[in-house]
Parts: structure tokens; sequence; C-alpha cells
């Protein structure tokens, strides 16, 4: 028997995966959480081409062509969406100034670290990976999905209509960025948001010098990357992921939103309850957490497990995150059901893992729900979504599985043990019967 070269293995493969992805699969049978729209049992969902086809009601016939997989007994829903994530050992800017917005985590992100693996346990699908909060500013974030077999950062990447990959930028305010005052790093909260205001103030004017130059080379500024992240920011073309816990900091991220314009997402937001109104009345989303800061943080004391019922009944956008490795993104769902415990509605709660994350990452057109013409990215799972017994059976991206419970490798990666946080080679198992590939 001859030996495959590489390029014709290549070539079948690609063959083999693009003939899968062109013949239609239908789950039947199961209950189906689409998030927009009432949840419906024994349906159909109908997925072809890494796309979302069709979600049929119950006792409907899936397509003549299709392959058929039963679902009887699960449970799914689209694929969670997590707005603060550090899966993928992301470093960003470093201690030599407290605003960094040129830093770029697209350099730095290791898309064989095992916690991307994990994340797929959890059912996680899309995340926004961050920079740390030790800085005012420290750097770009980057917006992926959890696709399988990635060699390189650019295999994970979301890209927008422009064809540009998409992400935010990371702003903090409070105890993490005050550091001590040394190093050119403020040492109060109203020096913080004086050196905000200041780099904003520098970046209008860098717009304005490329304005009035008019296409003229000449008469261009120095180019300057750092003040290009920022007039993106003032543009509305990069969204500010700004970390920020008492009600003083929050009020005054939304003071910085007024003065510049800037769209923004507030991250954890702990005493989000003591201003939610204010939230709400500014139309500024909120990424929150139950768990933070593990070992304590005074500006954490009144964290409250109440804060999404909070935001839902003062009509804000509320979204959960993990801020993995603060809560690990196996759990993730687990957040839904604290807050649904604490008195959210559990339309909201399984909203805010979803949809109204999408939104906060403007993803909303591709991801966040079961809709046709959206990607399809799923997660089967063994039960209701809030019970802490459901598992996560299955996780699918763009119409491929990459995560199967019933895979010896992966059940060791969601339930843990010896060798499940190891790096992984690339995660591609090409001939192993599975419909889409993958694992």
């Amino acid at each position: 028997m001859k030996k495959l070269t590489l390029g014709v293995f290549l070539f079948c493969f690609a063959c083999i995966t693009a003939a899968a992805q062109d013949k239609p699969i239908a789950f039947i049978n199961a209950k189906i959480i689409p998030i927009v729209g009432a949840p419906i049992d024994n349906g159909v969902l109908v997925i072809r081409g890494g796309k979302i086809v069709e979600v049929r009601p119950a006792g409907a016939r899936p397509p003549a062509d299709a392959t058929i997989i039963d679902a009887k007994g699960k449970v799914i829903m689209p694929g969670l969406v997590d707005s603060h994530s550090h899966i993928g050992e992301p470093a960003g800017a470093d201690g030599s100034a407290p605003i960094q917005p040129d830093v770029r985590i697209l350099d730095s992100v290791n898309v064989r670290a095992s916690g991307i693996q994990r994340a797929q346990s959890g059912g996680i699908t899309t995340v926004n990976v961050m920079p740390g909060s030790g800085h005012l500013d420290s750097g770009q974030t980057l917006y992926l999905k959890l696709r399988d077999g990635a060699v390189k950062i650019d295999d994970l990447l979301i890209y927008d209509a422009d064809g540009k990959y998409m992400g935010g930028i990371k702003f903090a305010n409070g105890t993490n960025s005050i550091r001590s005052g040394g190093g050119n790093f403020p040492g109060t909260r109203a020096k913080s948001a004086a050196l905000v205001r200041e780099q904003f103030i520098k970046a209008q004017e860098y717009r304005e010098k490329i304005k009035k130059a008019g296409g003229d080379v000449s008469k261009l500024p120095p180019r300057d990357l750092a003040m290009e992240a920022l007039v993106e920011v003032l543009d509305g073309k990069r969204v500010v992921h700004f970390h920020t816990h008492r009600h003083d900091d929050v009020l005054t991220v939304l003071r910085l939103k007024q003065e510049f314009g800037f769209k923004v997402v507030l991250q954890h937001v702990s005493e989000a309850w003591k201003v939610a109104d204010e939230i709400a009345k500014a139309k500024v989303p909120s990424s929150i957490i139950f768990i933070d800061s593990p070992g304590g943080k005074l500006e954490t004391v009144d964290i409250r497990m109440e804060n999404g019922a909070a935001l839902e009944k003062a009509g804000a956008l509320v979204g959960f995150h993990t801020d993995d490795g603060i809560t690990d993104s196996r759990w993730f769902l687990r957040s839904a059901g604290l807050a649904v415990r604490a008195g959210m509605t559990r339309e909201k709660a399984l909203y805010a893992l979803t949809m109204a994350n999408a939104i906060m990452l403007d993803l909303d057109k591709r991801v966040g729900s079961l809709e046709p013409g959206k990607d399809a990215d799923f997660v089967i799972l063994s039960g209701d979504p809030l019970s802490v017994y459901t598992h996560v059976l299955e996780t699918w991206v763009e119409g491929k599985k990459v995560f199967d419970r019933s895979d010896p490798k992966d059940y060791l990666v969601q339930v843990g043990g010896k060798g499940a946080t190891e790096d992984k080679y690339v995660h591609i198992d090409c001939f192993d019967g599975d419909i889409g590939g993958g694992n």
C-alpha cells in the first residue's frame, strides 16, 4: 500500500470535510432553547456548511437528505459567549507605563493552552480574551472562536465586514490600577481618571491633525500606534471593556463615557446593585461575575448575588463572564443558576450567557441564539441548563464538534485528573467517524 504524501493527505482531508459540511445535519427530538423565542420540546435543529439552516417545531420532518442525530432527552442551546476571559495565557502591558493602548493580546495568546479545551468542555464557543487589570489601559482585547485544529492565533480570529480581526480594549480603575503611585502609575482614584482624560484628549488632537492633513502625507503627524488605537475608541470602532468594582468607580466610567462618547462595557461591577438605575439610564451594558478576587479585595466587599436581578429590574443589559481563571470556564453555566437563585428571571439569566454577551462584543448577528443564518455554534446538555446535575455533553463550533464528553480525552479535560492541564497537540482527529470532523 502506498503512503500518502502530505499534499494528498491534506487534499483528501479537505474533500472529506467539505463533503461533510455540504450535507445537512439534523438534530431531532431535543428540547431546543433558541434564546430568542420560546423553548421547543422535541424540536429539530438543522445545520449545514457551518451555519444554522432551520429550527423546526415538534413533529416537523428533517430534510430528506440530512444526516440524522437523535438527541432525545437532551437539551440544545446556543454556544456560550464569555465576555471576559484570560484563557490562552495572554500577557498584555508591562510596568513601563499605566496606559498602553498599542499593546495587542494578539501577540501573546497560546492557542494550544489547555484552558481553551476546558472552555470548550464548559460549552463556551466565543470568548473575549483580555489582558490584566493592573493598568489604566493594559491593551487591546481579542474576540475568538474556540475552533479546533488551531496552530496559530489566526485560526481562532473573528473578522468583521471589512476583513479586520475583532477585539476591544481593556481599561481599569480602582485598586488594581492605582498600584503604589510609582513609575508614573496613579496613586489615587482622581489621578487615575485624570490620566485617562489626558490620553483621550491627545487622541482627539491626533485625530484632528490627520483630518486637517486631508490625505497629504507630508502634513500627517508621525504615526503613533497608541493614538491610533484610542482614535478607534473615539470613533466607536473599538469597545472599551472597563474593569470596575466600587459604585463611585462605576460612576467615573459613566462620566468618562459621556465626556468622550466611547462605547463601553462595564466589567465585574461588584456594586452594580447600588447604581443599577444610573447604569440603565446611561444605556451601558454590564458583564458581571459572582465570585471575584480569591483571598479578598476590599473594593469587592459589597459584591452581591443580586447584581443580575438588580440590573435586570433596572432595564440594563446584563451578561456574565468567567474572568477565567477566577471562575473556571467549565462551570460557566452555574452563573445563570446562581443569578436565578438570587432573583433574576430564568429567561434573562440564559440570555446573559449568550445573546447579551454577543451584543456586547458586536457579534449578535452571528452568535448568541439559534436562528437561521447564524453560525452553527451550540451546546448539547444532559438536562436543564440551570441544574447543578447537568453536564455539557457536546460543544459544536461552526458545525464541527470540538468537545465530546464520551471521548476519554475530552472527558479528562472536563472532570480533571493527571494530564488534564497539559497543553495540547493540535486537536484534529480526522478519521474518527464523527459528523463534521473534530472531537
